[in-house]
């Protein structure tokens, strides 16, 4: 009878008495002051409600049930589509939305419908999945940066995909050690080209050389990379390399000469079609003769093949214990010289800038050591 006397007042009541009584009805059902046998028709009051031409009503509605978890779903589903004020109590709060309430709220909302759902107290890996699919930056950076956010690796790597041009979303992603590699290079590979992309420095250094030091950037940055990788991610890793054209005779063999041995026997397994145990017996027991097959087989000419063979024969002599003067780099280098080697200049030069590079370090780490030692 009480609930049926407010109906008819509200008829005729100022919107902020009919705000006042809305709140202090859904507050009585939310704290369960309501009797039983009046529970239904609170309900439907409040749904009655949801029509109110006046938001602060609506708003006092979300306000009091956007916590409680006995609401009407009848009542929380719209009032989560309303105008942004309004359904921000019940995106960010309420319990009673689903994952699947989310991802269609997701899908079917505006930018700042989204942003709402990825600052959630807790996001599920399927919504966190729907907000990688379509949200925008923001969005994006919200859910990245919400601690309670479940974020698969998949959806990691759909965000670097669509958004990885952005320089917070990449500095983001890198920052995450569950980034998968693949992912991981990709961004590496944005930063080159944003790089490259500068009118600054295209103006200061060139287009050409721009180039040529971007793409030596990338290569260094991925070296240094995949000594990081699982073992079970490496062949996605590789194989991602290889669809980016990435798997060159230069890059093999800085991979090679860095001494990225688990990186250049799954990169060499995935060229050559072999199994990649037959492809590490061969590389670390092999004769010289089978070791240049193999090379040949993954599509590295005669001349690059001896050149390889080469490294790999100083690789094995180090791994067992060499005399630790000079690096393989600076032993190839050496060796091609001696042999009068023209061929292959671009990787000879390679060999002869990462020989350069590793002297440098060894350089600084004594200094360094000199250092401490003089204090």
């Amino acid at each position: 009878m009480i609930v049926h006397a407010f109906l008819r007042w509200v008829e005729t009541a100022q919107a902020a008495d009919r705000a006042k009584a809305a709140s202090v009805l859904a507050r009585a059902y939310a704290r369960a002051r309501i009797a039983p046998d009046d529970r239904h028709a609170a309900e439907m009051a409040m749904i009655f409600l949801l029509d109110d031409p006046a938001p602060k009503v609506r708003l006092a509605l979300a306000e009091a049930l956007a916590d409680c978890e006995e609401a009407p779903r009848a009542v929380i589903l719209p009032l989560a589509e309303d105008q942004p004020e309004i359904a921000a109590h019940v995106i960010l709060r309420s319990p009673l939305l689903m994952d699947a309430d989310l991802v269609d709220l997701a899908a079917r909302g505006s930018d700042t419908t989204r942003m709402l759902i990825a600052h959630r107290a807790f996001v599920s890996r399927p919504v966190s999945a729907a907000l990688a699919e379509i949200g925008a930056v923001p969005e994006a950076l919200a859910l990245l940066d919400n601690g309670g956010a479940a974020i698969s690796r998949r959806s990691l790597a759909r965000i670097a995909d669509r958004l990885g041009d952005d320089a917070q979303i990449r500095a983001r992603l890198l920052d995450r050690d569950d980034l998968p590699s693949d992912a991981r290079h990709a961004l590496v590979e944005k930063i080159g080209s944003a790089l490259a992309g500068f009118g600054l420095i295209q103006a200061a250094v060139g287009t050409g050389r721009v180039e040529r030091i971007t793409r030596e950037a990338c290569d260094v940055a991925t070296i240094g990379m995949v000594g990081e990788v699982a073992p079970q991610e490496m062949p996605a890793l590789v194989e991602h390399l290889r669809l980016v054209g990435r798997l060159t005779p230069v890059f093999l063999m800085h991979a090679l000469c860095s001494g990225r041995v688990e990186f250049f026997a799954a990169a060499i397994a995935n060229l050559s079609g072999q199994a990649e145990r037959r492809v590490r017996s061969i590389l670390c027991d092999g004769r010289e003769a089978a070791v240049r097959a193999l090379y040949e087989t993954a599509g590295l000419g005669r001349d690059i093949s001896a050149l390889f063979a080469e490294a790999t024969m100083l690789w094995r002599r180090e791994a067992k214990g060499g005399d630790g003067m000079l690096s393989v780099s600076e032993r190839l280098l050496s060796r091609a010289r001696e042999a009068g080697n023209a061929s292959s200049r671009s990787m000879l030069e390679m060999v002869e800038r990462l020989a350069i590079a590793e002297q440098r370090q060894t350089a600084r780490s004594y200094a360094l050591i000199a250092a401490r030692e003089a204090a």
